[in-house]
């Protein structure tokens, strides 16, 4: 019988001041009741902390927001455990990024936690609810933009219970998988504006197909550069949506500057 647990996910004020980003990540406990002084110390309790692309994080809170949570639902731990590794730092151990295996590339913690996340049982729990997640989500995606390796990872990792929910043949398919994006960008826009909708829905896949590219033999642009890239993709999203619709859906102003991609991780300090 699958282990079970229930998943946390969390959020706190991402690296850049007045940033309206948070950084996410997914426990196995309540950090408001167990305060554990690094991650050695979870795994020594016999509990479980995914770093998601981020530092350790003791304790979340976020304005407005406390406790830091921004959920909590039942999961399949062994599922989890190996859709990403727990207890690992990100930066430095492979099975520890999940899918997302470029930072800032194939996406950011949002995409990693909800990697994580995946694992939930019934409706599965995302990190929808942190700050910054629409602009995030309309970049990479729900579960980021290796989408062919995250649909082999979750066959890998479920077996049997995947291809029960797959498409024709036992294949699983990113379109079978929640999205987002799409689901809070109809709920804002609704039956009034379907051709607005349609043109936000084909950027965003423009957008999608442009980020996911990669050129051979060229290492990853910095963090800076990609920071810059995904503003001027985000603009565009502004420039058609218009003010009043852009702010509805991304949860802040346009024209706001937004880094979704921390540099001290992108291009984190080589040792002496």
């Amino acid at each position: 019988m699958a282990s079970t647990a229930t998943l946390y996910a969390w959020a706190t004020p991402a690296f850049a001041t007045g940033s309206p980003v948070d950084h996410t990540w997914v426990t196995t406990y309540d950090n408001q009741q167990y305060h554990y002084t690094s991650a050695a110390a979870v795994a020594a309790a016999g509990k479980d902390y995914w770093f998601c692309w981020g530092s350790y994080h003791p304790t979340g809170g976020v304005p407005g927001n406390p406790t830091g949570s921004i959920g909590n639902q039942p999961g399949n731990l062994a599922l989890a455990r190996c859709l990403v590794q727990s207890n690992a730092d990100s930066v430095s151990v492979p099975a520890a990024k999940g899918t997302i295996l470029t930072y800032g590339i194939d996406g950011v913690c949002h995409q990693l936690a909800n990697q994580v996340l995946y694992a939930t049982t019934g409706t599965r729990l995302t990190v929808k609810n942190a700050r910054g997640y629409a602009a995030s989500s309309f970049l990479y995606g729900t579960y980021g933009l290796q989408h062919t390796a995250w649909a082999s990872k979750i066959q890998h990792c479920s077996g049997a219970s995947a291809i029960a929910g797959a498409g024709p043949g036992g294949v699983m398919r990113m379109q079978d998988l929640p999205d987002d994006f799409e689901e809070h960008a109809r709920a804002v826009l609704g039956e009034n504006e379907p051709e607005l909708l349609a043109k936000l829905l084909s950027l965003r896949g423009e957008v999608q197909s442009y980020t996911a590219q990669r050129i051979p033999g060229f290492a990853p642009p910095s963090a800076d550069a990609i920071n810059a890239r995904n503003q001027h993709l985000i603009d565009q999203a502004a420039l058609l949506l218009g003010p009043e619709h852009f702010e509805r859906i991304f949860g802040f102003p346009s024209g706001a500057k937004i880094n979704l991609v921390d540099p001290s991780i992108a291009q984190p300090k080589q040792p002496e």
